[in-house]
């Protein structure tokens, strides 16, 4: 071989190794008022990215939809969702998987002084539900009405809207309970209105005891098999800035202005919600315990949340391992 033909094999070499060495970068949909959008924060602000074996790109994404859109499209590769989601799009062949987020889930909010003590209370009265008649909470709330002889579905005003609306609508007393997501709670918990029941109450009463995370990263599993070092690195730095945030009071006061607490008593509200979210335990049970909640979800939608699958797919949680 001459020197000519050794440089030519020399410079085509060079380009794979220039890409043996380019660390991925995961692209991340997130709302701007997103808990997402903390955690990115905090693991900037504590330098948990710098020796990183990935970088991460923050794409802003309106809404829930506009993610699951960008990400079925290709244009982010991991965003924060439901496994409930992640499993209807299973079955029609789009191969997303689950790796949870956080445990916390909605809250039944009712005025301090409100007359309201049990679901039996609720009858007669105008009651706000956030994420409209398919939302997981009002459907497994109705499955808790009717396991006390209570039909919520006919026994209420239904007032359906979106969450900031229908915070408004209790604080002008235009309807007398509202059940809605956890930050929207928070807010309102701090100002004094009480917490009648919680989406994990509610999960517990109806028979199960596991602690289910209810949303997650969701990503195509082809991708995170592909750069699963990487995404498991992501993860694991993910779960340390959580709890730092929730350990260190200087770590949270950085994140503070990406809350939008309007007042010492929310900002404390917020983190401590936030906290009680953290995902402690992640196995068979818990996933089991999952398998029975979307059995349930599929039979009270009447297959409109989960599609024609009447069980969870195979695939839908990740491992890491």
């Amino acid at each position: 071989m001459n020197i000519k033909t050794c440089l030519f094999a020399i410079a085509a070499l060079l380009p794979q190794f220039a890409n043996a060495d380019e660390k991925p970068t995961i692209r991340i949909g997130a709302m701007a008022a997103g808990t997402l959008n903390w955690e990115l924060a905090a693991m900037r602000n504590q330098g948990l990215l710098d020796n990183a074996k990935f970088n991460v790109e923050n794409i802003a994404v309106a809404n829930q939809q506009a993610g699951k859109v960008a990400l079925q499209a290709g244009s982010v590769d991991v965003i924060v969702s439901d496994w409930i989601w992640t499993s209807s799009m299973r079955s029609t062949g789009t191969n997303l998987s689950f790796y949870p987020f956080s445990d916390t889930s909605g809250v039944l909010l009712v005025p301090a002084d409100s007359p309201i003590k049990s679901l039996a209370d609720l009858k007669g009265k105008k009651l706000g539900i956030a994420g409209g008649e398919l939302d997981k909470n009002w459907l497994l709330l109705q499955a808790l009405g009717q396991q006390q002889q209570v039909d919520l579905n006919t026994g209420v005003e239904k007032i359906y809207g979106a969450p900031p609306l229908l915070s408004q609508q209790l604080l002008e007393k235009r309807v007398d309970a509202l059940l809605t997501f956890w930050q929207f709670a928070a807010h309102l918990e701090a100002q004094g209105y009480r917490a009648l029941l919680s989406g994990e109450e509610i999960i517990r009463q109806l028979g199960i005891s596991e602690t289910v995370p209810s949303i997650g990263y969701v990503f195509k599993q082809d991708w995170a098999n592909q750069h699963k070092a990487a995404f498991k690195q992501f993860l694991n730095l993910s779960k340390q800035a959580h709890d730092t945030l929730c350990s260190s009071d200087t770590e949270w006061q950085k994140i503070l202005p990406l809350t939008d607490a309007a007042s010492p008593k929310e900002q404390q509200k917020l983190r401590e919600r936030y906290c009680q979210g953290r995902v402690e335990q992640w196995g068979a049970s818990q996933q089991s315990a999952a398998a029975k909640i979307y059995t349930m979800l599929h039979q009270l939608s009447n297959n409109k949340l989960t599609g024609q699958s009447a069980q969870i797919q195979a695939g839908t949680f990740w491992s890491a391992d």
